[in-house]
C-alpha cells in the first residue's frame, strides 16, 4: 500500500480488519465485511478499490451505493484526500440533478450515492454502466430498512452479472437478498473482535413524567457542561425535544429526514465545531456521518431493534475510547430485551447548573470550492482583515457552493463588521451568522 497516500488521510498503518479487507478485494472476491462503527471501513473497501482501477478506463468502474447523502459525501471526501488522480463524483437527492449530469460529460473512475438516484441516472442513461466490475454496498443493511430495495434490484439487474460484489456492514443480523447475494463470498466478521476493547457505561435514567423532556433537561445539567447525542425515534419528537429545550435556555441543533439538505449539513458543521453542544437526531444519525467521537449517547426513546442501538452506541468509545450510554425510561417502561447489560441507575442532581452557552459561533460563507475559495483564503482574511488571532478561529469546512467558520463568539460582530465589505479574490461574498 502507498505510504504516501496513508500519510495523506492522516493514518500510519492499517488495522487488521482493513488489511483483510484488502487482501480479499485486490483477489476480486465477492466479500462480506463485518465491522464496528468508526473502525475505518471505509477506507477498508476505497484502499483497495484504488489497486483495481485501470487507468486506461474512460468510463465509471465502481459503483459505491450508500443510504444517506451524508454518507455518499463522506466518502467522496476520503477519496479525494487520498488524492489519487482518479476522479470521483457524488449524486444524491436534494442535489441538483443537471448539475450531476453535467459533470458526467467526462465520467468519473467512482460513482457514489444514494439508491434512488443512482437508478433515476441509469434509468436517463447519463452514464455507461457497462464498465462497473466493482458493485460497493456500504451499510447496505440501512439501506434495505429505509425502503430502497427495489431500487437497489433495479441497479443490480442494470450491471453485468460478473460484477464483484462487496456489502459492508456494522450489523450481523441483516440478510443480503436473494437478488444481489453471490453465490459464493468470503465473510470478514470484525463485529467481536472489537467487544472487548470497547467501554461503554449503562445508566438509567428514572422519568416520573411520560413526557420526558423535564428529565432530559436535569440529565444535561448533569453531564458537566460536555456534548452529548440525544437520539429520538421520530422527526416530531426531535423537533419537539429542540423547541422545548431551547425554551428552558439549553440551545441545540437537530437533524432528521425531513430537512433540507443544506440544514442537515449546517446541524452536523455545528456540532462537529462546537458551536451546538447537543444534537438531537433520528436514527438517520446513527452512522456513517463525519462527526468526532462523543463521550455522552442519550436515547430519550429507546429504538425498536436491537441492530439500531447498537449503531447509535457506536458514536462513542470509538477508537477504545470510553462512552456512557443514557437510557431515559418512564416509570412504567421496561428495559428492551435485546439489553444484556445491567445499567446503574443513575441519580439525577436536583440542583445541578445549567450547562453554560458555548463560546463559538458559526460564519456562513455562499461560496465554495466550485467558487475557488479554500481555506487559507478564509484565514487569510478573517485573521488579516477580521482582527481574529489563531485561537479565535476554529474548524473550518469548505464545501462545494459554501463554507462554514467556527468564530469565537465575542468576536462575532466585530468580525462580521469588518470582512462584509471585502472581497476574497476579488469577488464579494456574503459574509454572515450561520442561524
Amino acid at each position: 500500500m502507498n505510504q504516501t497516500i496513508l500519510n495523506k488521510i492522516g493514518i500510519t498503518a492499517l488495522n487488521s480488519m482493513q488489511l483483510a479487507a484488502r487482501e480479499a478485494i485486490v483477489q476480486h472476491k465477492h466479500v462480506l465485511l463485518l465491522s464496528p462503527t468508526g473502525s475505518g471501513k471505509t477506507l477498508a473497501f476505497l484502499l483497495p478499490l484504488l489497486e483495481n482501477l485501470n487507468p486506461q478506463s474512460k468510463q465509471v468502474q465502481v459503483l459505491i451505493l450508500t443510504p444517506s447523502r451524508e454518507l455518499a459525501i463522506q466518502i467522496e471526501q476520503v477519496w479525494k484526500k487520498m488524492s489519487t488522480g482518479y476522479k470521483i463524483i457524488c449524486a444524491y437527492g436534494g442535489h441538483d440533478m443537471q448539475e450531476e449530469i453535467n459533470s458526467l460529460v467526462e465520467p468519473p473512475a467512482i460513482m457514489v450515492g444514494t439508491p434512488g438516484r443512482i437508478a433515476d441516472h441509469l434509468k436517463r442513461r447519463t452514464f455507461d454502466a457497462k464498465s462497473i466490475h466493482i458493485f460497493v454496498f456500504d451499510e447496505f443493511d440501512k439501506s434495505l430498512a429505509l425502503g430502497f430495495e427495489a431500487d437497489m434490484e433495479y441497479i443490480t439487474r442494470v450491471l453485468k452479472p460478473s460484477v464483484q460484489k462487496l456489502f459492508v456492514s456494522a450489523t450481523a443480523s441483516i440478510a443480503i437478498p436473494a437478488f444481489v447475494e453471490p453465490a459464493e463470498k468470503e465473510v470478514l466478521n470484525f463485529l467481536q473482535h472489537n467487544e472487548s476493547s470497547v467501554a461503554l457505561d449503562y445508566y438509567l435514567v428514572r422519568s416520573a413524567e411520560k413526557d420526558k423532556v423535564e428529565t432530559l433537561y436535569q440529565l444535561l445539567c448533569n453531564l458537566d457542561n460536555k456534548q452529548a447525542f440525544i437520539f429520538c425515534n421520530h422527526r416530531e419528537a426531535v423537533e419537539r425535544t429542540g423547541t422545548l429545550l431551547a425554551e428552558k435556555g439549553i440551545p441545540n441543533t437537530i437533524f432528521h429526514g425531513g430537512m433540507e439538505q443544506m440544514q442537515r449539513e449546517q446541524a452536523l458543521i455545528k456540532f462537529r465545531n462546537g458551536t451546538a453542544k447537543y444534537l438531537i437526531a433520528t436514527d438517520l444519525a446513527a452512522r456513517g456521518l463525519d462527526i468526532p467521537d462523543i463521550e455522552h449517547i442519550i436515547h430519550y426513546h429507546l429504538p425498536v431493534t436491537m441492530p439500531e442501538f447498537t449503531h447509535r452506541n457506536g458514536r462513542t468509545a470509538r477508537m477504545h475510547a470510553s462512552g456512557h450510554i443514557y437510557l431515559i425510561l418512564h416509570d412504567e417502561e421496561q428495559l428492551p430485551k435485546y439489553l444484556d447489560a445491567d445499567p446503574i441507575e443513575m441519580n439525577l442532581l436536583a440542583n445541578a447548573p445549567k450547562p453554560s452557552a458555548s463560546n463559538w459561533a458559526t460564519v456562513y460563507i455562499n461560496g465554495g470550492k466550485k467558487e475557488k475559495l479554500n481555506k487559507v483564503d478564509i484565514v487569510g482574511l478573517f485573521m488579516q482583515k477580521g482582527k481574529l488571532t489563531k485561537e479565535e478561529l476554529g474548524l473550518i469546512v469548505v464545501k462545494d457552493h459554501n463554507s462554514f467558520v467556527a468564530v469565537k463568539k465575542n468576536k462575532l460582530a466585530s468580525l462580521l463588521k469588518l470582512v462584509q465589505p471585502e472581497k476574497i479574490k476579488g469577488k464579494k461574498f456574503l459574509i454572515l451568522e450561520a442561524k
